[in-house]
């Protein structure tokens, strides 16, 4: 592991293989290690494989104000990696909060991103747009409340958590909100990003992104709906493709790795 200083919060990452860098940013509740079905394929294919533990997560800081959370700061993080290894421009995957990050990297930050592929969560401009998406985000409210939100999601052995996420790595999820102290940091991101008056407020308008994008949704997932990703299309002034994955839930890293693996090295050039 390697580590970066951000104005005093350390950001750890890894590095596998070599040639064109592509940078693998995860979300809630994960780590890097989300990217483990994904990391030896793209560096046997010939890429130089970047894998942070995003703030918040793994052995990485975790500053206690909620506002550290907030994109620009989580942005700064991701550039700062990118600095340290002296690379000018990445192909950029992000999941979940990482996609939120990627796409907020590709519209403010054009010229660092090369390629883009967004996993599960579509544009923030259109993400809430329906009231379907609304109804699957009744979560995002929770995560507001300090204390609440984190009772109910490990109380009981984590009984909360491991019947709403399903995620299928819980064990070893739970095991590492744990030991390193993620859980409040990870809510954090809910707080600093989308507070409640975001819920009634315009969407965030963000330039569209110049970079060749590709958006992937998955029919199982629990907490997204397709529209939300198809609708993306909407801030992507260069070319666009949308895939969608049968049958595989919101972690389609874990679910159905050789699918995935197959549109990241059909989609991104080496």
């Amino acid at each position: 592991m390697s580590r970066v200083d951000v104005d005093g919060v350390g950001i750890e990452y890894e590095i596998t293989g070599a040639g064109r860098p592509v940078l693998l940013l995860h979300g809630f509740p994960d780590s890097g290690r989300l990217w483990r079905n994904q990391v030896p394929a793209l560096a046997e294919a010939g890429f130089r494989v970047i894998v942070p533990d995003l703030r918040g997560y793994g052995r990485s800081g975790k500053p206690e104000a909620v506002e550290a959370y907030s994109l620009p700061f989580l942005a700064g993080d991701v550039l700062a990696v990118l600095a340290d290894l002296d690379i000018d421009r990445a192909h950029v995957v992000g999941h979940d909060w990482g996609a939120a990050l990627a796409w907020g990297l590709a519209a403010l930050a054009p010229e660092r991103v090369d390629h883009l592929v967004a996993l599960s969560v579509g544009h923030p401009s259109t993400f809430r747009r329906t009231p379907r998406q609304r109804e699957k985000s009744w979560y995002m409210l929770l995560f507001q409340f300090p204390g609440i939100a984190e009772r109910w999601l490990s109380e009981d052995n984590w009984a909360n958590f491991r019947n709403w996420a399903g995620h299928p790595d819980t064990d070893n999820v739970i095991a590492d909100l744990e030991t390193n102290g993620s859980l409040t940091p990870g809510l954090n991101w809910y707080r600093a990003n989308v507070p409640p008056e975001s819920w009634v407020g315009p969407p965030l308008v963000l330039p569209p992104v110049q970079a060749p994008a590709m958006g992937v949704w998955s029919t199982g997932d629990i907490a997204l709906t397709e529209t939300q990703m198809t609708d993306s299309a909407e801030n992507v002034a260069g070319p666009w493709r949308y895939e969608r994955l049968d049958g595989a839930g919101h972690w389609m890293q874990l679910e159905a790795p050789e699918q995935l693996n197959a549109l990241l090295l059909d989609f991104l050039p080496g």
